[in-house]
C-alpha cells in the first residue's frame, strides 16, 4: 500500500468519524420534565328542594275608665298566621379534579426513558372558576422545573350496568363497564403556548355469568376503574411521546407490533 493511499483511507476514516459525531449525539436524548395535572371536570348538578313556611301573630288589647258616675271597658283581638309551601329542582355547576387517572400516565411516562415526570400541585383554590386557567396555574408556580406541562380535561364519564340473558339457557351475563374520554392539551411553560393537543380513552369492564335468577350480584368496581386508568395511559403517553419527540428534535417512537387484545375475565356463579 503506498503512503498516498494511506493518507487518502486515513482521511476518509475522520471524514466520516466527523460526520457519525453528530448523529450519535442526536440519539443522546436529553431528558424532558413533565408535570401531569389531575383530571379538571365541570358538570351540572340537579338536586330537589321543599320548602315550608309557616308564621302566626296574635295581639290583644285591653282598656279600662272609670269615674264616681260611670265605667267603662273595651277589649280587642286579633289574629294572623301565613303558611307558604314549595318544591322543585334546581342546578348548579360543580367543578373539580379527579386524582384516581394519573397515576399509570405518569408511569407510562417514564417507561419512555427520555420524559422526567414532576410532582404537580393539585388544585385547591376554593373559587373553582378558574380552575381551567392552566396559564394561570403555571404563573403561581404550581409546576416548578417542568418544561412541559400536560393538561387534562374530563369530556365523559359513563358507567352503565347491563343484565343479558343468554338465549337457550338458564343463564344471565351481568355487566359493569366505565368508558373516560379526556382531551389533554402540552402547554409550554415558558410561551404559555399549546404545543399540542389529542383526546383519548380508557375502558374497563367486569363481567359475571349467573345460572339462577334473582341471585345477588356484586361487580367489581374497583377492577373497572384499574383498567380505566391504565388504558387510559397507555392511550395518552402514546400520543404524547409522539409530540414530545417532535418537538425535541428526536424520531418519533417506533411502533411495535400490535398486541393481542386481552380478553376479559369472565366469572361464572353457579347458584343450586
Amino acid at each position: 500500500m503506498t503512503k498516498t493511499l494511506k493518507t487518502l483511507l486515513l482521511s476518509g476514516m475522520l471524514t466520516l468519524s466527523a460526520l457519525a459525531a453528530p448523529l450519535v449525539q442526536a440519539q443522546e436524548k436529553t431528558p424532558v420534565i413533565v408535570a401531569v395535572t389531575n383530571l379538571a371536570y365541570e358538570e351540572r348538578v340537579q338536586e330537589y328542594f321543599r320548602e315550608i313556611n309557616a308564621s302566626s301573630k296574635s295581639s290583644m288589647r285591653v282598656s279600662e275608665s272609670e269615674t264616681r258616675r260611670s265605667y267603662r271597658g273595651s277589649a280587642s283581638a286579633s289574629h294572623a298566621s301565613n303558611y307558604s309551601y314549595s318544591e322543585g329542582t334546581y342546578s348548579y355547576i360543580e367543578r373539580g379534579e379527579l386524582r384516581k387517572f394519573t397515576a399509570d400516565i405518569k408511569g407510562e411516562l417514564l417507561k419512555s426513558g427520555f420524559i422526567r415526570v414532576t410532582e404537580a400541585k393539585p388544585y385547591t383554590a376554593k373559587d373553582t372558576e378558574k380552575i381551567y386557567d392552566i396559564i394561570d396555574r403555571i404563573k403561581k408556580g404550581l409546576y416548578p422545573n417542568a418544561k412541559y406541562v400536560l393538561f387534562g380535561t374530563v369530556s365523559s364519564l359513563q358507567f352503565r350496568e347491563e343484565a343479558n340473558p343468554i338465549q337457550n339457557t338458564d343463564t344471565v351475563s351481568y355487566t359493569l363497564s366505565l368508558e373516560l374520554v379526556g382531551e389533554f392539551s402540552l402547554v409550554n411553560t415558558q410561551t404559555y403556548e399549546v404545543v399540542a393537543a389529542f383526546s383519548a380513552m380508557g375502558e374497563g369492564r367486569d363481567t359475571k355469568l349467573v345460572t339462577s335468577r334473582g341471585a345477588n350480584v356484586v361487580l367489581n368496581r374497583g377492577k373497572v376503574i384499574s383498567e380505566v386508568s391504565k388504558s387510559l395511559g397507555v392511550d395518552v403517553v402514546r400520543q404524547a411521546e409522539e409530540q414530545i419527540s417532535i418537538l425535541e428534535g428526536y424520531a418519533p417512537p417506533v411502533q411495535g407490533t400490535a398486541i393481542e387484545e386481552k380478553k376479559q375475565d369472565t366469572e361464572v356463579m353457579r347458584f343450586r
